[in-house]
Order: structure tokens, then C-alpha cells, then sequence
């Protein structure tokens, strides 16, 4: 597998997500993500090169939807998805989303590591 610079800094979160693969759904959580793309893990278990659509409860109680993604990699019920439609105002949520965490991360990180798991 070659190597590559990733466009955008990855942050560590633990955020509910729901996906659509199809006619399937699954449940689970996102590990990390950045505007564009995301490691997540759920009960569908995803191969490269599938799509799927899903909504992420962000720890701030905001919902972002992204369209259309595929899948880059997986393992296990885990796998990494890159985004491949996300609405112009959905970007820019998740933009001002990641601002809030380069800006304060110790104060956001403990916020979010106890919304999430309280």
C-alpha cells in the first residue's frame, strides 16, 4: 500500500453514528474523523469499495449527514470511509466543528470524552 500525506488532521472522537449501505443499517461509533473522512465501527461490518450514507451525532448535539461515502479500508467491524458527497452546509459545520478543537482541545476533548461516554 503506498504511502500518502492526508489532506486534513484527523481527531480522536466517540460519537454515536448510523449508516445505510443499501437497503441495510447499521449502528455504531466514530473513532476518529476529519473533514474528510472517518474511522468508524458498527454492527454492519463494511468492505472497500462499498458506499453508504450515515448521520453522526457530534458531541456539540449537532446531527451531520453525509451523503454518499466509500469505504477505503476495513477490518474486522471496523473501517475508514472517505466522504464522497457532503453537503456545501455540512462541510461547514464540520469546519467550524474542527476550528472549536484546534482552538480549545483540552477544554473540547474533556467534553467530549464525557458526553460521550456519560
Amino acid at each position: 500500500m503506498p504511502f500518502s500525506v492526508r489532506p486534513y488532521r484527523r481527531f480522536p472522537v466517540h460519537c454515536a453514528v448510523t449508516y445505510h449501505a443499501g437497503l441495510f443499517q447499521g449502528q455504531g461509533n466514530v473513532w476518529h474523523f476529519s473533514c474528510t473522512g472517518w474511522r468508524l465501527s458498527g454492527d454492519l461490518p463494511m468492505r472497500p469499495g462499498e458506499t453508504l450514507s450515515f448521520t453522526v451525532a457530534l458531541p456539540n448535539e449537532q446531527r451531520i449527514e453525509v451523503s454518499e461515502a466509500v469505504v477505503h479500508w476495513s477490518s474486522g467491524q471496523e473501517f475508514g470511509v472517505e466522504n464522497v458527497v457532503v453537503e456545501r452546509h455540512t462541510h461547514a459545520r464540520l469546519q467550524h466543528f474542527v476550528k472549536r478543537l484546534v482552538r480549545e482541545p483540552t477544554e473540547t476533548g474533556e467534553k467530549l470524552a464525557w458526553k460521550t461516554t456519560h
